[in-house]
């Protein structure tokens, strides 16, 4: 699946998933934009770095105003610390909440008239936490739950000019795997719980990236995309005294 001739722009691309997608992009043969509120600490190969803040609307009008054209964008800023929810005030996990939802909106729609003209598309970088429980993340886990239905309504009122999609990522290895994970020990303790035994790359993430931004996904919006590994082996399976091989009997 090829890119060439396509300039996309990635939000939150300098580390971690966002570099692994702008990365990915560039070796399909995009021009490849990446903006965050500061500079990649090694520059990305491929990639051209803009100064954005995506929760300052007025910072994210200049950045589109003064590309030329744009046929994908990627929704991936975000992310949150561990807070319970009360260990902070409203306002606190408010913040959350902006980040994680109103700053994507707000990018699209100042994307919109670039992306109509190319017949583009918009990627949201969702999280297995948007569909199921979130302890510790409630409020980021509600902002992605939010963000995926929010794509499947803005594709069906852009299309079909514009395709909107949602990549529904699961637990990555990064380099701040560790904040969420702790130190080797615990990655790979995180990892056995995974059914295909390994968290995802950032290329893994940026494979996906690059079939939903290509010709290939043409027939391809409103769609969620599941990228978790199989997802999260149910607790009741190893808690259970029987079927010790793993297969279910009967279930509820």
């Amino acid at each position: 699946m090829e890119l060439t001739g396509k300039l996309a722009v990635v939000t939150g691309g300098t580390r971690g998933v966002g570099a692994g997608i702008a990365r990915a992009l560039a070796d399909a043969g995009a021009e490849v934009v990446v903006c965050a509120r500061r500079p990649p600490e090694v520059p990305l190969k491929g990639a051209e770095f803009r100064q954005v803040d995506v929760r300052d609307a007025s910072s994210v009008a200049r950045l589109f105003l003064e590309l030329p054209r744009l046929d994908v964008l990627v929704n991936n800023a975000g992310g949150t610390p561990y807070r319970l929810l009360a260990d902070a005030d409203a306002e606190r996990h408010a913040h959350v909440l902006e980040l994680n939802l109103v700053a994507p909106l707000t990018v699209s729609l100042a994307a919109y008239g670039l992306l109509r003209s190319s017949r583009g598309s918009v990627l949201m970088i969702g999280s297995v936490s948007g569909t199921r429980p979130s302890p510790g993340s409630a409020a980021y886990g509600a902002a992605k739950a939010g963000l995926e239905n929010l794509a499947r309504s803005m594709a069906v009122e852009w299309a079909p000019e514009v395709r909107v999609n949602t990549l529904v990522v699961g637990m990555v290895r990064t380099e701040l795997s560790h904040l969420h994970y702790g130190g080797a020990e615990g990655v790979s303790a995180v990892a056995r719980t995974v059914p295909l035994g390994r968290l995802a790359e950032p290329s893994d993430v940026g494979a996906a990236a690059v079939f939903l931004s290509s010709d290939a996904a043409a027939y391809v919006t409103g769609a969620s995309l599941q990228l978790h590994g199989g997802g999260e082996r149910p607790a009741f399976l190893d808690a259970a005294t029987v079927n010790g091989s793993g297969r279910e009997g009967d279930s509820a």
